[in-house]
């Protein structure tokens, strides 16, 4: 089946969340978190290359449009995941570099530094995770950590991901310096 002929919701919820796709004019919020966060992130410039250029409003809206425009067309499926109560941006997560075929996902996250201990982004990588095993008949979904990032290894672990691997000098960030990834896996 053509993956666009699958019918997707464009939210889903937990508990505390909120998990949807990214729809126009969420640049702003997306770039207030990401300005918040931005020394985290750019701890893992092997992980999330994106976290390295100069975060602007125009580049968080980009992100917004063009994830809008893959998530229609099925190409990779990003979510921003919100408070249902208040609607604060907690963070980022999606499933990428998608095998439909197979069908398999890539599981990626990230939270808002002044969310980050409170159990949310395990609560949603393991919605996402039953998301797309259960709705999209997932055979295999990763995980992909830095082997350094604790934090980053501890929701993949709490959301039933089993290690497989450590993939040694797998990446390499900007300066040159590898880095060593886990590969983390839940099969359905």
């Amino acid at each position: 089946m053509n993956p666009i002929l699958r019918d997707l919701p464009e939210q889903l919820e937990t508990e505390r969340l909120l998990i949807r796709c990214p729809r126009a004019g969420d640049g702003a919020m997306v770039h207030a978190a990401v300005v918040e966060t931005l020394a985290e992130l750019r701890a893992w410039p092997a992980s999330l290359p994106w976290a390295m250029a100069e975060p602007t409003v125009d580049a968080s809206e980009l992100f917004c449009r063009e994830g809008r425009a893959a998530y229609l067309q099925r190409l990779h499926l990003p979510m921003l995941l919100l408070l249902k109560d208040g609607g604060d941006y907690v963070g980022g997560s999606g499933l990428h570099h998608i095998d439909w075929a197979t069908p398999k996902f890539e599981l990626g996250y990230w939270c808002r530094r002044r969310f980050q201990g409170q159990g949310l982004i395990g609560e949603a990588a393991r919605a996402i995770t039953a998301f797309a095993i259960e709705r999209l008949g997932a055979r295999r979904v990763t995980c992909l950590p830095d082997a350094a990032n604790q934090p980053s290894r501890r929701v993949a672990e709490r959301a039933g991901f089993l290690l497989e691997a450590v993939m040694r000098h797998e990446r390499t960030t900007p300066d040159g310096t590898l880095r060593d990834t886990c590969l983390y896996a839940r099969i359905a």
